[in-house]
């Protein structure tokens, strides 16, 4: 009886764009449909195992919107079963103005749930973020611009400010890098090196430099925002990327589904992404304001071999000396 409901709603919606109605935008269109498939797929569900990691990934989400709220809703209904420990930002965590009582409005109301259960929020910068931000207490920067944390044995985050990306940032991410010996190396931030947004795309500077250092460094996993919509990038040289960006905005209908590098993309209501580690495997749930999962799947971390460990291959194509050369303006 599903199938029969979610047939029909695709063959009405597919005969109203066959017929003209729907020419306005079939960019949009097009999205609604997707929608409707990904209701008929069974979602792959969070193991909720004990030990594991439990973190969640929320992007570009400081409006103080109704929106904004109900999406925190949700996070907090699911923290009622599953008991993630902390939430990477990937940016834009305030829009507008960054007063006491903007804060308070924009992250501290509608994340109370989360922040009385001891949940921990890592802030990462967006190009609508004050720097001083790193000082606010809540985000746990430790008044630093770019940082590293480790939650278990064999995780660690790394959250860069893709906004400022200066030589110092990067000759600190190399040593960081190549210093840890965790199996699981996510790093997080704004700017994403991978996007099918038709508003911002990919950022093909901060990738020429940053990839090479991933790549070398066997980077698993990387986080992103920017574009306000969710999108699961196809593996890119066996690294993982995610846009996470639409914690409290949406660009209804942005991304381009002819970039060829989207292996899910959804672009018609807010999301975070639910994730849980247990040993090599990462499993995630894309979650809509709705309580919709939207995406799931598992992910399986990168092994380094003798022939690709840091001290057997040559220096990144770049690195510093390219960023030297596509970053000395602001951005």
């Amino acid at each position: 009886m599903m199938r029969v409901r979610h047939w029909c709603s695709f063959s009405l919606l597919a005969l109203v764009i066959w017929t003209g109605a729907g020419r306005r935008d079939n960019g949009i269109a097009a999205a609604f449909v997707q929608a409707i498939q990904q209701r008929a797929e069974s979602p792959v569900t969070l193991p909720n195992k004990d030990g594991s990691l439990k973190f969640c990934v929320l992007g570009d989400f400081g409006t103080g919107s109704r929106r904004q709220y109900q999406l925190a809703e949700q996070m907090a209904i699911l923290h009622g079963r599953f008991k993630y420990e902390l939430v990477v930002l990937v940016g834009d965590n305030l829009y507008g103005a960054e007063r006491p009582q903007d804060f308070q409005k924009k992250f501290e109301v509608p994340y109370k749930p989360l922040l009385d259960a001891g949940v921990k929020f890592y802030a990462s910068l967006g190009n609508h973020d004050a720097r001083e931000q790193r000082f606010y207490k809540l985000f746990n920067m430790g008044g630093k611009l770019y940082y590293t944390f480790s939650p278990k044995s064999t995780i660690r985050f790394f959250a860069l400010d893709s906004t400022y990306p200066e030589p110092e940032q990067i000759r600190w991410l190399e040593k960081e890098l190549a210093a840890s010996n965790d199996d699981w190396k996510i790093v997080f931030f704004h700017h994403p090196l991978y996007s099918s947004g038709d508003r911002h795309g990919s950022d093909f500077r901060l990738r020429d430099v940053l990839e090479p250092l991933f790549v070398k460094y066997n980077v698993s996993l990387v986080l992103n925002g920017h574009d306000h919509f969710y999108e699961r990038v196809k593996p890119q040289k066996e690294i993982a990327y995610f846009v996470v960006g639409s914690g409290g905005q949406l660009r209804l209908g942005n991304i381009n589904r002819g970039s060829g590098i989207t292996a899910k993309g959804f672009d018609t209501d807010l999301v975070f992404v639910a994730a849980e580690i247990s040993g090599d495997q990462m499993y995630f749930n894309a979650i809509s304001r709705s309580g919709q999962v939207v995406d799931s799947g598992v992910l399986t971390r990168r092994k380094t071999t003798r022939s690709q460990s840091p001290g057997n291959q040559p220096a990144p194509h770049g690195s510093t000396q390219a960023f030297e050369a596509a970053f000395m303006s602001k951005r």
